[in-house]
């Protein structure tokens, strides 16, 4: 038999979730090698977020099986109410099967979804979701100008030649244009060939300038249209994400990125803002003969081929 009544029987009204809810997907397996700065990577880019959002937001981390000292920090965030919700897998599902859990459970209207490695700069969130609310039919806006597939953006090229302004030409610097594909680790020769040879399209519609493209790194979108493209099945951790990117394009929806930089891709490293975000490292002598030698492209990228195998063996 019960014995007394429900506390919880007598509550008068539950809290709400904002309209936005800010979902981070994260994935720190160990801290060495390629994850050496993970965890200061992950605190660097949730304390930018926070800076100046713009607008308020509830923020989820979905944390797919990183190590003990990750899961420790998550775990302190959360109690210290700078995360609201907070997954912890036991296991990496792989991208895929972290969206299709944070793309169906996230309570906001709005999903603005990040990778754990984004750099963000005041009003990335309220700039996304202008555009957003603006254009009709989006799908999805990344908050950054960058260079995309054009089969990718197809459709949102093609309503804007009937319902907006649309011009095609060399909008994006080349300095915005190589700061975020050298955060990839790409060649700068290869890349001033790609930039002379490539275009950028902009858009106007009501006042607003976007630019045509869109990425599934970093998005802000409506949860309802999110919805139509779930469950995605992916078999590889990695690799098949451009799904999202592909079957939003083909159902139609507009992709649309702002006209300025306002996240920024940290791939696996501070460099980037040490001294603003990151904590202070201490001060060395100039690397030796040895550590110079494997920055150079041919040995760096066959060094790193090895390391991406023997990576692959142990946690494939």
């Amino acid at each position: 038999m019960r014995k007394g009544q429900n506390p919880a029987k007598f509550l008068k009204e539950v809290a709400k979730p904002q309209r936005i809810t800010v979902a981070v997907l994260n994935y720190i397996p160990f801290l060495s090698g390629f994850y050496a700065e993970g965890l200061e990577v992950l605190k660097v880019s949730l304390e930018s977020m926070r800076q100046d959002a713009g607008l308020p937001f509830d923020l989820m981390v979905f944390d797919n099986g990183s190590c003990p000292e990750v899961r420790d920090y998550l775990l302190g965030e959360k109690d210290a109410g700078r995360i609201q919700y907070l997954i912890l897998s036991e296991k990496n599902l792989g991208k895929g099967g972290a969206w299709n859990i944070i793309l169906a459970g996230a309570p906001g209207e709005i999903i603005a979804y990040s990778d754990s490695d984004i750099l963000y700069y005041p009003g990335w969130l309220s700039r996304s979701v202008e555009l957003l609310e603006t254009f009709p039919n989006v799908g999805m806006v990344t908050a950054r100008p960058f260079r995309t597939n054009p089969e990718y953006h197809s459709a949102t090229r093609a309503w804007a030649q009937q319902h907006a302004l649309l011009e095609e030409g060399q909008f994006l610097r080349w300095e915005t244009f190589w700061e975020f594909n050298r955060s990839l680790g790409q060649d700068e020769a290869e890349n001033r060939k790609i930039y002379a040879e490539t275009c950028d399209w902009r858009i106007t519609y009501q006042g607003k300038t976007a630019m045509a493209g869109a990425s599934h790194w970093q998005f802000v979108a409506y949860k309802a249209v999110l919805a139509q493209f779930l469950p995605f099945d992916m078999d590889k951790p990695m690799g098949q994400v451009k799904q999202l990117d592909q079957r939003m394009n083909a159902a139609g929806y507009l992709r649309l990125m702002v006209s300025d930089p306002l996240v920024m891709n940290l791939s696996n490293t501070t460099e980037y803002v040490r001294g603003v975000y990151a904590s202070p490292q201490p001060a060395g002598r100039r690397p030796g003969l040895l550590k110079r030698l494997v920055q150079l492209p041919p040995l760096k990228k066959a060094l790193l081929a090895v390391y991406d195998q023997i990576f692959r063996w142990y946690y494939a």
